[in-house]
């Protein structure tokens, strides 16, 4: 059994931006819900059957207080952040389970789904869908793996030393050193993607460093490394088992018709008819 973790805050931003580009800025009010919906439907007609999606229901998070300048909405479009609670509301109809994320992140969510599933004997992958650097801390062997969807590429702890010079473990103190511009906050002065790699494979964590390698820096870098670090003990569910998918509700076909896709129910009837284990 393959579980599939899917970013939904990711597969929003990308469908809402991919239809600006495509309508030259003209986007219909659920075009990228649509869109959202179109992919996970796509995924469980080619055989997925656990699935989970995981959403910032609020851009913001703990994270803002700890640092002011951490991602925010400000300055997202309003089209966009209109469409967060709409995607849940439509996935959930297609009784996909959904989590929202007020004071966590999607991330976090999904660090905790795969931890969660990790421990289940009867799943054989865990598939995290998102191209997310911070989730490269969550990948386990070739169990649990990071999935790029424009590119298909799948990264095992192998592939994410090899794309980033240490381990999946040291992912939240790389990004501490070197920044991350997604998320707002800007690394450590001078040092790039190679000296931080040397470093740490050299030191190991941030907090085994001397002192005098950072130097003043030191603590900032730590509180970046507090940023970076995905929280992963969510209770976001009890088994695997709850992440099965058994078809749409009722409500689904009010909003295949608000997504202007009413082919969207037959789709899911059929797809529901004959999984795929």
């Amino acid at each position: 059994m393959i579980v599939h973790l899917v970013d939904g805050t990711y597969e929003l931003f990308r469908h809402y931006h991919g239809l600006r580009r495509a309508k030259d800025g003209r986007e219909a009010p659920y075009g990228a819900v649509r869109g959202v919906v179109r992919t996970v439907l796509e995924m469980l007609e080619t055989g997925a059957t656990h699935l989970g999606v995981a959403t910032d229901h609020v851009i913001e998070s703990f994270r803002n207080e700890l640092w002011p300048e951490y991602k925010s909405s400000a300055g997202m479009d309003p089209a966009l952040l209109a469409q967060f609670e709409p995607l849940e509301e439509a996935l959930t109809a297609m009784g996909v389970v959904v989590w929202p994320m007020v004071e966590l992140e999607a991330d976090d969510a999904l660090a905790s789904a795969a931890r969660i599933a990790e421990r289940d004997p009867h799943v054989d992958m865990v598939s995290i869908w998102t191209p997310d650097k911070d989730l490269a801390q969550s990948v386990r062997g070739d169990r649990v793996v990071q999935v790029y969807r424009r590119t298909r590429k799948i990264m095992s702890a192998e592939a994410v030393r090899g794309k980033y010079g240490v381990p999946p473990a040291l992912i939240p103190d790389y990004l501490a050193l070197v920044g991350d511009s997604a998320d707002g906050f800007p690394g450590v002065r001078g040092i790039g993607p190679v000296t931080a790699a040397r470093l740490l494979n050299r030191f190991g964590p941030l907090e085994n460093f001397p002192p005098e390698e950072l130097g003043p820096e030191r603590e900032r870098a730590l509180l970046f490394k507090d940023l970076a670090t995905l929280r992963s003990q969510v209770a976001l569910f009890e088994n695997v088992d709850q992440l099965r998918w058994r078809g749409p509700t009722e409500v689904f076909a009010e909003w295949a018709r608000r997504l202007g896709d009413p082919a969207l129910v037959e789709r899911c009837e059929r797809a529901a008819e004959s999984p795929v284990d």
